[in-house]
C-alpha cells in the first residue's frame, strides 16, 4: 500500500521527536549566543525568528568579536507539546516551555519542516503569561487540529491577521482588543511622533508567504491560537539644524550609510493572538528585532 503524505491526515511528529527538536534548538541557540555566531543555529531557525535571531547575533559579533560576555545559557523545562494531525506540508507543532529568562512567562516555539529529510526549525517564538495560554481541541489520541488560513469560523481568518494587524497599527479600529500590543502600542507611537524637532514616521507591512505564513491551532472553545509575522519601518528625521539622536551600538552595528538628517530602522516581529469565534482578537505576545537600519 502506498501512503501519500501530501493527502493523508497524520500527526506532524511524535512527542519524542518533538522533545528532541526542542533540545537540539536550545543547544544550538546557546552555542550561537555564546559565540555571537549565527552559523551555529542557522539550521534550527527559519522565518521571522531567523530574521530576528540572525540580526541580533550579527550585531553582537560586530560589537564583541570574541563572543558574548553576558552569555547565560537558556534553559527550557516543563515542556509541553501540542502536535496537530494534518495533511500536506509544512508539518508543524507547538512547544510550550518554562524558560529561565523573561520572567514568569511561558516560551511558545513553533517548529516547522517541509519534508521528512529536513530538520525541524523554529519559525515563531513568543513569550506568553501562563494563564493566557488556551486549552486546545484534541482528538481521542491527543492530536490537535489546525485552522486553515482562510477559515471563516473565527473572527478573522488566520491568513488575514497579519494584514489586519498592520492596518490597525495605522488606522485603529475594533478588530483587536485593547492591550499592550494593540491600543497601548499605537498610543506610544503617537506620543513618540510628537517629539519636538524630530519627526517619526511608521510603515507596517504584512508578512504572509513561505516560512512567514501564519499557523493556527484550534482551541477548545472553537476559536484559534494564531502565530503570524509582520515587518515594521520607523524613520526618524531631524528638523533643520537638529540631529537624530545617536542610536545605541547594536543599532549602529546594523546601520549602513551616514546618519546625518534621518535614520530608518527595519524590524521584523512575530505575534501570537487568540482569534475567537466571535469578538475582538487578543494579541497575547509579540517579539520584534531590528534587522537593518539606514542613515541618510
Amino acid at each position: 500500500m502506498v501512503v501519500h503524505g501530501e493527502r493523508e491526515v497524520l500527526p506532524a511528529t511524535t512527542r519524542a521527536e518533538a522533545a528532541e527538536a526542542l533540545e537540539e534548538f536550545t543547544a544550538a541557540y546557546n552555542k550561537a549566543d555564546q559565540a555571537y555566531d549565527g552559523s551555529l543555529d542557522a539550521d534550527h531557525t527559519t522565518g521571522a525568528l531567523a530574521d530576528i535571531d540572525q540580526a541580533r547575533l550579527k550585531a553582537g559579533r560586530v560589537n564583541n568579536p570574541e563572543g558574548n560576555p553576558r552569555h547565560t545559557p537558556l534553559e527550557l523545562t516543563d515542556a509541553r507539546f501540542t502536535i496537530p494531525a494534518k495533511a500536506g506540508w509544512p508539518r508543524w507543532f507547538l512547544a510550550d516551555a518554562d524558560g529561565n529568562k523573561g520572567g514568569d512567562v511561558r516560551w511558545l516555539l513553533v517548529f516547522t519542516r517541509n519534508g521528512l529529510d529536513e530538520p525541524w526549525e523554529a519559525a515563531y517564538l513568543t513569550l506568553v503569561a501562563p494563564d493566557d495560554i488556551p486549552e486546545f481541541k484534541t482528538d481521542r489520541d491527543g492530536w490537535a487540529e489546525t485552522v486553515d488560513a482562510n477559515s471563516a469560523d473565527v473572527a478573522v481568518p488566520p491568513g488575514e491577521l497579519s494584514r489586519d494587524y498592520t492596518a490597525f497599527l495605522k488606522d485603529g479600529g475594533d478588530v483587536f482588543a485593547d492591550g499592550p500590543y494593540t491600543s497601548a502600542w499605537r498610543a506610544a507611537r503617537a506620543k513618540k511622533s510628537q517629539r519636538p524637532g524630530l519627526a517619526t514616521q511608521y510603515i507596517d507591512e504584512p508578512m504572509t508567504n513561505g516560512d512567514y505564513a501564519p499557523l493556527a491551532l484550534r482551541t477548545a472553545d472553537g476559536g484559534a491560537l494564531v502565530f503570524f509575522a509582520t515587518r515594521h519601518f520607523e524613520k526618524q528625521t531631524a528638523a533643520a539644524g537638529a540631529t537624530v539622536p545617536t542610536p545605541n551600538k547594536d543599532v549602529l552595528a546594523l546601520t549602513t550609510g551616514e546618519i546625518r538628517q534621518s535614520l530608518t530602522m527595519e524590524f521584523v516581529s512575530n505575534e501570537v493572538a487568540l482569534d475567537p469565534a466571535d469578538g475582538g482578537v487578543e494579541v497575547l505576545g509579540r517579539i520584534q528585532g531590528l534587522t537593518s537600519a539606514k542613515g541618510e
